[in-house]
């Protein structure tokens, strides 16, 4: 990591750091706190309360940091401002999700519907803007020369693509520091893969998400004093999913997102079999509910994810730097 990267990493963390204490105790006094659904794990009742929407202070400190660090250096990119538009893009629609449940006490926030329709003009919005770049349209198989062309196509992809992940990360969110500790291992690891191509503006953004992330699990460990909300969620998902097609590495985001991918999986497995059989597979999906509910403390089941994060992780970059 040179020093730019150095750069945006710790201005990141030291930013949210600053701020988060400024902004928990306005969270308290307007009441922002996080609803816990009844038929979650009773365990998670206490949580009823804490205050949420913690994601829009790393959301600014990215946004600012890499800014700033990208001008006083000289990176600022059209790939950068393409993941900003999108960091913020997914934020807002999460913001408006948080918003609704928090503080119009509707629980159910935006529709289904609303959601995806709005993630979708975000994904299209993004693929007109990566064609004036002249972006390559050929998907790359990992760990091979091999790559397939879609052309006009891979709008489809993008999108489907782009929806898929920030819902993944959105579905991962339910554990103190999981996603924080998690997401930033990924965005750090593609930081990794940028700077061996040499497209340090992505490596810039991703090591400056990192860093922001690590600010946020300083207070969203266990037992968290706030939590990100879908604000910082479905952004980080729809970020990370950009990254991964800027540096055209798409599929390794299965591998390098691994936890995401069976967080997601282990909902659809749970809904398919109780649909089809009336049976479920896990006492409670996602499946991070499922180990607590077979006897795992919530900080054993964070720290084995984010270790099965960590491994997935160093694996590819091993194999893709060697």
């Amino acid at each position: 990591m040179n020093t730019d990267m150095l750069l945006g990493f710790g201005f990141a963390l030291v930013l949210t750091v600053i701020l988060m204490p400024l902004f928990i105790p306005l969270l308290k006094r307007m009441k922002f706190g996080q609803s816990i659904r009844e038929e979650g794990p009773q365990s998670h009742m206490k949580k009823t309360g804490t205050p949420t929407m913690g994601g829009l202070v790393f959301l600014i400190a990215i946004i600012v940091t890499t800014l700033v660090v990208a001008l006083v250096t000289d990176l600022l990119t059209s790939e950068i401002m393409i993941l900003l538009l999108v960091l913020f893009g997914f934020g807002l629609i999460g913001f408006l999700d948080d918003f609704i449940k928090v503080v119009l006490k509707r629980n159910l926030g935006l529709t289904s519907l609303q959601k995806l329709v709005a993630q979708i003009v975000i994904a299209v919005v993004s693929f007109f803007l990566l064609n004036s770049i002249d972006f390559d349209t050929a998907l790359s198989i990992p760990f091979t020369s091999i790559s397939i062309e879609l052309s006009g196509l891979y709008v489809l992809f993008l999108i489907f693509w782009l929806v898929g992940f920030s819902n993944a990360v959105n579905l991962t969110d339910g554990l103190d520091g999981l996603v924080a500790g998690t997401a930033s291992i990924a965005f750090a690891a593609f930081g990794v893969l940028a700077i061996f191509q040499d497209k340090m503006g992505i490596a810039l953004f991703t090591f400056t998400v990192a860093g922001a992330l690590i600010g946020f699990l300083v207070f969203n460990k266990y037992p968290a004093k706030v939590f990100m909300g879908d604000t910082g969620s479905l952004a980080l998902g729809g970020a990370l999913a950009v990254v991964s097609i800027l540096l055209k590495q798409e599929f390794l985001l299965l591998i390098i997102g691994l936890v995401f991918v069976l967080e997601t999986l282990s909902v659809i497995l749970q809904v398919g079999s109780f649909k089809l059989r009336k049976k479920r597979i896990f006492k409670m999906s996602p499946i991070h509910h499922h180990f607590e509910l077979s006897g795992w403390s919530e900080w054993k089941v964070v720290t084995v994810f984010w270790l099965v994060g960590l491994v997935a992780a160093v694996i590819v970059v091993s194999l893709e730097v060697v």
